[in-house]
């Protein structure tokens, strides 16, 4: 069996950068406690109303509940919200990835739209086609299997880290394009202007799906939201103002993009939907899916099995993020492959005659397209500019577009 998780939200031993007083400190949080001691942030400890550890054996993990952040009585200077700010930020910084609990957002949403897109997608490959958009890079509409090559097939940066990894920990070898579909929907208002229109564009809606606008704005809504709360969190956890991020999101190309694959065809072991890649985005989050096959690499280089609590989300950092930071928050590597679980579930489906679609609950938040990648704030160091050049958000995601085949040149 798969296994969850199994880096905690600790400190590293790696050399941290100097910062402002105010900056964020890794050792500020230490989440390495026996799983019945809440984490600590200073000594003090987090209240585990706000902070929970989900277990699955032996391996925790953290899951941050945002309930403390919102509502008209949420005290955002309170000590506990900056600790737990910064707890969120460290979670970030050492593994890429974290869970949260929403309370504004309901399982009955997410199985709204898991029912639909299963739907959508069992339909013929003819009446998808009439649904996708190349001359707008697949940005709205549906992407046809086949279609998306993942970078680790043809980039020899990543042909050669996956040829380092060790050999439990390595990711799996695609032999080709992905063999899923896909479907964007853009969430949240557009920019008036912008010089990025074809990352813009109007959305696409399908045939024969009277529910489609509504469920998919509730569904990507609620997540977006999430996503936003975890943004102000993160920044006030790494010692920037609390709208860093999400002021400069504020008009961005966010995408509803569940990904479809029919395992009735697709179902050999260890065979990639979604090949060893990262996120161009700022930060991905998804929810729960009916199939497993998700796997994350943590910072230490493990590579673990994500199973998302119920009535839980999952987010992971992307590389726009990583830009922001200066790399201080790397982009999380991940894959998407046909695992023991992923058979077991496909059985499972099959006796009870439910879909077998594989369906990703996945919406991808951006930082506006005319909006300046650049590292902010104590991250904008001498070399971190070098490193990290500016580039303005639509330019650098054309760029990824292009690398992964979506864009022609």
């Amino acid at each position: 069996m798969a296994k969850v998780l199994q880096q905690r939200c600790a400190p590293s031993n790696t050399v941290q950068q100097s910062f402002t007083p105010q900056a964020f400190r890794t050792s500020e949080v230490n989440a390495t406690q026996p799983a019945d001691q809440s984490a600590t942030c200073n000594g003090s400890p987090i209240s585990s109303s706000c902070l929970q550890r989900v277990t699955d054996g032996e391996n925790p993990l953290l899951t941050f509940d945002l309930s403390l952040m919102l509502g008209p009585e949420a005290d955002r200077s309170s000590d506990r919200v900056q600790q737990l700010c910064r707890a969120v930020a460290n979670c970030l910084r050492e593994t890429g990835c974290l869970v949260v609990r929403d309370p504004r957002v309901k399982a009955e949403d997410n199985k709204a739209f898991l029912d639909m897109m299963e739907r959508y997608f069992a339909q013929s490959t003819a009446a998808k086609l009439k649904d996708i958009r190349p001359e707008l890079h697949f940005q709205v509409g549906a992407t046809p299997e086949g279609t998306e090559t993942p970078k680790c097939t043809v980039d020899p940066t990543s042909i050669a880290a996956i040829a380092r990894q060790p050999e439990e920990h390595r990711a799996r070898t695609p032999t080709g394009a992905d063999p899923k579909w896909r479907y964007m929907w853009r969430i949240g208002e557009r920019p008036a202007q912008t010089q990025y229109t074809e990352l813009n564009a109007e959305p696409v809606f399908p045939a024969d799906f009277p529910e489609w606008a509504e469920v998919m704005t509730t569904w990507g809504d609620k997540m977006l939201a999430a996503v936003h709360t975890v943004a102000q969190m993160s920044a006030v956890g790494f010692g920037l103002p609390a709208g860093a991020f999400t002021e400069r999101m504020a008009h961005g190309p966010h995408l509803l993009a569940p990904t479809g694959a029919d395992l009735e065809v697709h179902n050999t072991l260890d065979m990639c939907y979604a090949g060893y890649h990262y996120d161009l985005n700022f930060l991905t989050i998804h929810g729960k899916s009916r199939f497993p096959g998700l796997f994350v690499w943590l910072r230490n280089g493990r590579r673990v099995a994500v199973k998302i609590p119920a009535g839980c989300l999952f987010i992971q950092a992307g590389k726009q993020l990583e830009w922001l930071t200066a790399g201080f928050v790397k982009a999380g590597m991940h894959e998407v492959v046909c695992s023991e679980d992923t058979l077991l579930a496909l059985t499972k489906a099959k006796a009870e005659g439910s879909s077998t679609w594989r369906v990703s609950s996945t919406v991808f938040g951006h930082i506006a397209s005319d909006q300046v990648l650049t590292p902010l704030g104590h991250f904008a160091t001498a070399q971190a500019t070098q490193d990290y050049p500016a580039v303005d958000a639509g330019k650098f995601v054309q760029q990824e577009l292009e690398a992964i085949k979506l864009k022609q040149q």
